[in-house]
């Protein structure tokens, strides 16, 4: 059998309570109590009387915190005494399992089978399985297993097609039923609207979901098809559900969307679209909610998109482009918005690892001059890379905006954009280089009593020198493309930085010879081995290409000044 013991997956139970923290908490502490999960986020709503909550971990943790938190929820939250604006039909409504890394979904259907199945059986809670998980097509969606929510749950259980695939087919007045699957990457998103009108709100919704609306005549009677079938016209968008509804706490009207495939349909264009409609019928969109967590790439595409609307750089930080999709998008306007908490990368990342690239350029210094001989050449080496095109994107930030140079906007943007890539892989190559010296020591430092253990430390010190040597390697490709970069900007970019991107080049020019020697040092041992020889010939080539690229260089700037 597989060992899932490194698969990650997603759980993003959602709880009938949104009011009494102290119901919450107790729900979030059996999750928390559980080894091998981590809690993200959590995210109760008062109007809708609802709470999203995000965790993470290898699935069979996973699905022992999902089933301590319904079997919570079931004994704390009595349904017969719930309302709130959102569909539901249990305490625990909806539980989906979304596969993250090293699993497939068909093998987190199976995971969300398994806890379907002690959820119906110890718990004694009707469970329904959705999605990928579904037992027959018809319940693959949660609406339609949704439809007619609690109230309508004790003479829909009774029949034939509504069975629940586990548990008793008997009404649970307090616990409801809940609804387990499997599915990709959900985004939860609500629009605000400047109207209090439920029914206006519903309108928009209409025209961007991808169910759309019942078709009507004249009249406003609903049209048949043939089959004595109500006949739907399709909405705008593929992948895209969403209600209307009053939300009392903020005095708005929201437009309730889950998107189902951001590939499909962007975040940025079920906004655009939704402003779109609601301009159309005599709204506006005042700005919008995340409900849990959502993809950076989600992020990142938005702040691309609304720079490329504006003619801008898209070449920017990370950082930047986040801050222009939450302004954009208005993310912030019921609430602050906080990408540490909201971005699931960020939530993910291990906020205790200490970083070479996140110290101060004094601390970076310091450490280097120490005694340790890590991080050495090698990292400096990248450290010089990623000025290097830091200053070429610079520059290709700089030419963008030029002014009387509007018309090549979109050329340099590209140009800016190229270069925050290379930033981005230099950046991690300084940590890199001194997490592959690292390893050596480690493998050095391996037991040798055995010929076994003789034989694996040898086999050990051998795969962390390749790495070794691989890792100065890449950064020589990275640091040519970033003395590319640089002689383009210096020969047709902002005239008024043309100094700035022949530093860029001797920057990018300094991190190859830096770990040129790098390469021929760590492979001195191992210069025919059949991994290494190729690098060390390909090695040579770059930096002979470094000295003919640097004299290009030099001459464009010098000729520039006179």
């Amino acid at each position: 059998m597989k060992d899932f013991s490194n698969a990650i997956i997603e759980c993003v139970p959602n709880f009938s309570e949104g009011c009494d923290m102290n119901i919450i908490r107790q729900i979030t502490d059996e999750i928390e109590k559980v080894d091998g999960v981590r809690l993200l986020d959590v995210d109760p709503g008062k109007a809708t009387n609802r709470t999203v909550v995000t965790f993470v971990g290898n699935p069979y943790a996973v699905i022992d915190a999902a089933y301590l938190a319904i079997k919570k929820a079931g004994e704390l939250i009595d349904m017969r005494n719930h309302t709130g604006e959102h569909p539901r039909m249990g305490a625990t409504d909806v539980c989906p399992l979304i596969p993250i890394s090293g699993i497939t979904m068909e093998e987190t259907v199976e995971f969300a089978r398994r806890l379907g199945e002690r959820v119906g059986n110890e718990a004694d809670i009707p469970v329904y399985l959705y999605e990928y998980a579904a037992t027959a097509d018809y319940r693959r969606n949660l609406a339609e297993i949704r439809s007619g929510e609690y109230e309508g749950l004790a003479a829909k259980i009774t029949r034939e097609e509504w069975k629940p695939d586990y548990g008793n087919a008997i009404f649970n007045a307090q616990s409801g039923a809940t609804v387990i699957g499997a599915r990709d990457f959900l985004i939860a998103y609500n629009v605000n609207l400047n109207t209090t009108s439920t029914r206006r709100a519903n309108a928009v919704a209409f025209d961007i979901r991808e169910k759309g609306r019942q078709k009507k005549d004249e009249k406003g009677k609903v049209l048949k098809g043939t089959d004595g079938e109500a006949i739907w016209e399709p909405g705008l968008l593929k992948n895209v559900k969403a209600i209307g509804w009053f939300i009392e706490e903020y005095g708005v009207a929201q437009i309730s969307i889950n998107l189902t495939n951001m590939n499909t349909t962007p975040l940025h264009v079920v906004f655009d679209t939704a402003c779109e409609r609601a301009s159309a019928r005599g709204m506006r969109v005042t700005g919008s909610e995340l409900v849990g967590l959502v993809p950076l790439q989600a992020m990142l595409e938005a702040g691309k998109y609304f720079l490329l609307k504006q003619q801008r750089s898209i070449g920017v930080s990370e950082a930047e482009l986040v801050r222009i999709a939450v302004k954009s998008l208005g993310l912030d306007e019921l609430a602050p918005f906080d990408p540490q908490k909201k971005i699931i990368e960020y939530q993910l990342q291990d906020k205790g690892a200490k970083k070479l690239v996140d110290m101060t350029v004094t601390r970076f210094a310091q450490e280097t001059a120490s005694e340790s001989p890590a991080p050495g050449g090698g990292s400096v080496s990248a450290l010089c890379g990623a000025m290097g095109a830091s200053l070429g994107t610079m520059v290709a930030n700089l030419s963008s905006h030029k002014k009387g140079w509007d018309h090549r906007w979109k050329e340099f943007s590209d140009h800016a954009a190229e270069g925050q890539a290379l930033i981005k892989e230099m950046l991690y190559l300084i940590d890199e280089d001194t997490n592959s010296f690292n390893a050596i020591m480690a493998a050095f430092g391996m037991p040798k009593a055995t010929d076994a253990e003789k034989t694996a430390r040898k086999a050990a010190i051998e795969a962390a020198t390749i790495y070794a040597i691989k890792i100065p390697f890449r950064t020589m490709e990275v640091a040519l493309l970033s003395m590319d970069l640089a002689i383009q900007m210096a020969a047709k970019g902002n005239p008024n930085s043309v100094s700035d991107a022949g530093v860029g080049a001797l920057c990018a020019r300094t991190a190859i010879k830096g770990c040129y020697l790098n390469v021929r040092i760590n492979a001195q041992d191992l210069k025919e081995h059949p991994e290494v020889k190729p690098l060390l010939a390909q090695a040579e080539v770059i930096n002979a290409a470094a000295d003919e690229k640097e004299k290009e260089a030099w001459n464009i700037v010098l000729a520039a000044m006179k």
